[in-house]
């Protein structure tokens, strides 16, 4: 089992109401999302999204992919196919966990989805330019993004100095740091601290923050200046 810190879970502090990563990126003209996870059809609902092009998966883990049923609403409304952009290891946990979305003989109802393999190669989504950035969870290969001056790194406990250097210049970064104490393929609390300070981006946000980190006001004093604790339904510009 375990250990939770019940004073979180308890909270009254909105910021300490934590559901799974993920985010919605935009611009003018372009919306999808990084990870469909088992909250993401609550996520939607809750930030009245009512237009999304594409999903960008990170990796095959059930708490990144377990939503991706729930793109239907989106594609029923728009009459066009999901674009799903995701490496050949994710793809095929899509098709084994959603196999009856990828069968030959659809039944009504079922989502349109489109994929889109993925590799380290640059891409667009839309409008937004998409550089990917591989990262290591334990043994498994995840992708992090970069778009313009914004990077998003979920699931990692190591990279490569040369995948370092394509998060160097950004202006935001954002960055898993599950908990205090070492786990064996996410970054501590210390360990994300020490990567933003190596990669000398100005400004970080530290997402797939378990309870066991303890309260969002809390942890968030104790930070050096530009790191900050992410939170739930949380907003940024970046260009």
């Amino acid at each position: 089992m375990v250990a939770c810190d019940c004073r979180v879970c308890m909270s009254d502090d909105t910021k300490d109401k934590r559901l799974r990563s993920s985010i919605l990126v935009q611009s003018a003209t372009t919306s999808f999302v990084i990870d469909t996870t088992p909250d993401f059809r609550y996520q939607m609902l809750r930030e009245q999204v009512k237009k999304l092009d594409a999903v960008l998966y990170t990796h095959p883990h059930k708490d990144h992919i377990a939503g991706l049923d729930d793109v239907k609403a989106f594609t029923f409304n728009s009459g066009n196919p999901m674009e799903v952009y995701a490496n050949a290891l994710t793809q095929e946990s899509l098709k084994r966990e959603f196999y009856y979305i990828f069968t030959d003989k659809k039944y009504p109802g079922i989502p349109q989805i489109n994929l889109n393999t993925i590799d380290l190669t640059p891409f667009s989504i839309g409008d937004i330019p998409v550089i990917p950035i591989l990262v290591w969870h334990l043994h498994m290969p995840v992708f992090g993004f970069r778009f313009g001056n914004f990077t998003y790194i979920t699931d990692a406990n190591r990279m490569e100095e040369s995948e370092k250097e394509k998060i160097k210049g950004s202006e935001i970064l954002i960055l898993n740091a599950l908990r205090h104490k070492k786990h064996l393929s996410h970054f501590t609390l210390w360990e994300a601290t020490e990567l933003v300070q190596e990669v000398k981006v100005p400004q970080a946000y530290f997402t797939h923050v378990s309870h066991q980190l303890g309260k969002h006001q809390e942890i968030n004093s104790d930070l050096p200046n530009g790191i900050e604790l992410a939170y739930d339904g949380m907003q940024l510009s970046f260009g």
